[in-house]
């Protein structure tokens, strides 16, 4: 294909092209610091909250959020792969697999996620802007008898919710490098602002073994517990802390196409991510420790626990630091994939600018703040539910990769709309979404379980369920290898044809 076809191709823009080798200039570092401004963020610090009130120590909290993710980092290495090797993004990377169409099926179930988590991060975001103010000017903070009909919240609330979105917004507008800059900067000042607030837990709270005494652990707990079973419980949480990042172990192809080596991207995920996260849930959860020998109750909430600090200068400089931790992650994890996923619907109409101004409207009327309002709902319902369809996507896209391609893509076909991906012309690989609607059935019934009083699903399909991701992506990804055997795209060159055209690691 010639340059003039590629540009002009309805498949192509200059966000979704390929990222040439000189302009992959992301090191190991600048990954590793992607993931520590991505984990270092209120829903981390918040993570243990419900591992801990079902009746899990500190330490079974702890350990099942570490091998969450190092289970999530084995299909986050693994994908990153062909960013890396191609310079291409997750949508372009979806056509090899889905079809240069139906690519768009998979990258909206993830970018529709990833709007919801936008919203979700901006309220909070918003929430802290809120709470400084409440601090520095000292008005009492809005009740229900404030908020505004239908929304659900008070006006103060909206205009800084409204506030922090716009901030995103401009972030957005100023483009990918801006994004890496913020990353990079945020990460050290992120992680010595952590310390500090795990400093003061220490001295407040008395020492390490006063808040994190099987007496204190236990006020934390409360009296909801009931019967504890660790076994019973650790596969169904795994399963949740692995789907907290099951969004980026698709679409991590994103950033990885800005890295300079496959090395980098390994070792910058693998220095960056099960390290921070469990560093951060460790904070959350001496600070939310110290708070039950300091103020008598449990605050599992930083914002609201920073609320509480008598001088106005530490809640400002505290909340301004939760901020900036806010939008670190939000752009980074909620932004970059749904931003390309939108382009990827009509190239020529919607660049990455574009895409990203579609999320945050999305993410605003979704209503995010009533999203956040369960600790434990937003485990089992969201995480758990969302994560059984992201593992088939997942699937589908490791074994068409790995076993199927070989880690051979034909490039130039990736951006035409007769080649190797358009599958006969159609657009759209059936098997591939076949295999998705497969890896996803089975788990239909333990997410109607969840979300539909009343319901009880069948007894191994309620079982199944709490293997969500596993099972979606083992089940796709299985049916997706069958289906392509039996049923053979016509068409598809050798893979030693295109040997040659594998771009430089």
């Amino acid at each position: 294909m010639t340059d003039n076809e590629l540009t002009t191709s309805r498949l192509y823009n200059e966000d979704l092209a390929p990222v040439p080798a000189e302009k992959r200039t992301w090191g190991m570092w600048n990954i590793a610091a992607l993931w520590v401004g991505m984990a270092v963020c209120i829903p981390t610090y918040m993570l243990a909250a419900g591992l801990i009130k079902q009746g899990m120590n500190w330490k079974q909290a702890l350990f099942t959020v570490f091998v969450g993710n190092c289970l999530v980092l084995i299909p986050m290495i693994l994908n990153a792969h062909a960013g890396t090797k191609y310079g291409i993004p997750f949508p372009v990377f979806l056509r090899s697999s889905f079809g240069t169409l139906g690519s768009n099926v998979a990258a909206l179930m993830r970018g529709l996620v990833a709007c919801g988590w936008f919203g979700i991060q901006t309220w909070i975001g918003g929430a802290a802007i809120y709470t400084l103010h409440s601090a520095i000017f000292g008005f009492e903070p809005a009740t229900s008898v404030d908020y505004l009909p239908i929304l659900g919240l008070s006006l103060g609330q909206l205009v800084c919710f409204l506030l922090f979105w716009a901030i995103n917004i401009g972030v957005i507008i100023a483009g990918i490098n801006t994004i890496k800059w913020l990353e990079t900067a945020a990460a050290p000042f992120l992680l010595l602002i952590g310390a500090g607030l795990l400093a003061w837990g220490v001295i407040e709270g008395g020492g390490f073994a006063n808040i994190l005494s099987d007496e204190t652990v236990a006020k934390v707990r409360g009296e909801g517990a009931g019967e504890f079973n660790f076994w019973a419980i650790f596969v169904p949480n795994l399963t949740a802390m692995v789907g907290f990042w099951a969004t980026l172990s698709l679409n991590i192809p994103d950033f990885s196409r800005y890295a300079k080596t496959q090395r980098d991207q390994v070792l910058g995920q693998l220095i960056g991510l099960p390290a921070t996260m469990g560093f951060y849930c460790f904070i959350g959860i001496a600070a939310t420790c110290a708070t039950v020998v300091v103020y008598g109750e449990a605050i599992w909430d930083p914002v609201t626990l920073l609320g509480k600090f008598d001088s106005p200068i530490v809640v400002g400089f505290a909340l301004f630091c939760l901020t900036i931790a806010t939008l670190s992650t939000n752009i980074a994890a909620n932004v970059v994939s749904p931003a390309n996923d939108f382009s990827n619907l009509a190239p020529k109409l919607i660049n990455f600018r574009t895409g990203g101004i579609i999320t945050g409207v999305i993410g605003i009327a979704m209503f995010p703040w009533k999203l956040a309002q369960d600790p434990s709902g937003y485990i089992f319902t969201w995480l758990l539910g969302y994560s059984a369809l992201l593992g088939s996507i997942g699937g589908v896209m490791l074994i068409d990769y790995y076993v199927i391609r070989r880690q051979v893509l034909n490039v130039d076909d990736l951006y035409r709309t007769d080649g190797e991906y358009a599958y006969g012309g159609s657009g759209f690989n059936w098997r591939a979404l076949l295999a998705v609607a497969i890896g996803i059935a089975p788990n239909v019934p333990g997410f109607l379980e969840q979300i539909l009083d009343g319901y009880t699903a069948p007894a191994f399909l309620h079982t199944l369920y709490t293997y969500a991701f596993f099972a979606g992506l083992a089940i796709a990804g299985a049916a997706h290898f069958i289906l392509t055997n039996l049923f053979p795209p016509a068409g598809a060159p050798a893979r030693d044809a295109l040997a040659s055209q594998e771009a430089t690691p």
